[in-house]
């Protein structure tokens, strides 16, 4: 799908700079899936523009998605504190984290449940990108768990903001179901 004009002006309007800045920060914290959670968050931000998503604090929220779940000594200030948009991209984060307390699936039903439109376009993408890392993992119990919960709980979730989403997550699970029969 070409972008059309208007989103690419609006694209090219904005100033994320100082959020992939703070995106850095994780750039030595390593994931379970495979890579770091730098380029991890940068994915997660550039399949929002896959889709035409293209909304200024839905991608700096994408970019630093991960920094309250994953640095446990991160100073959530530094988002609210980033610049004009900072404490709405806090919020947005907020939304797509995982609290201590919460069980993954608690969480996966949340985004659903009570989850904006924005949260659960950043958990879409969130998931794309892990189902694209974990093609490189050779841990079937993860890979087959990852399928699992994408099915039950994402796809739901995606399926409510951006049906082509839903698509590719299908996609990426069959792939990695497949992966999965190699492994054996």
């Amino acid at each position: 799908m070409l972008m059309t004009e208007e989103k690419q002006e609006m694209l090219a309007s904005m100033v994320t700079a100082p959020y992939m800045a703070l995106a850095t920060m994780a750039i030595c914290r390593p994931r379970k899936v495979s890579g770091n959670a730098f380029r991890h968050m940068v994915a997660t931000r550039d399949i929002l523009i896959d889709y035409g998503h293209i909304d200024e604090v839905l991608h700096k929220a994408a970019l630093v998605h991960d920094l309250l779940e994953d640095l446990w000594d991160f100073d959530h200030n530094l988002i609210i504190n980033c610049d004009h948009d900072g404490p709405e991209v806090y919020k947005l984060v907020v939304e797509v984290t995982r609290t201590p307390f919460e069980s993954k699936i608690d969480f996966l039903k949340r985004i659903y449940h009570d989850g904006s439109d924005k949260a659960c376009l950043i958990k879409g993408a969130d998931r794309i990108a892990n189902l694209c890392d974990v093609m490189f993992l050779m841990e079937k119990d993860f890979i087959s768990r990852l399928c699992d919960e994408s099915e039950e709980y994402v796809l739901p979730i995606t399926d409510r903001v951006c049906h082509d989403m839903g698509v590719e997550i299908r996609d990426l699970i069959a792939r990695a179901r497949l992966l999965l029969t190699l492994l054996k």
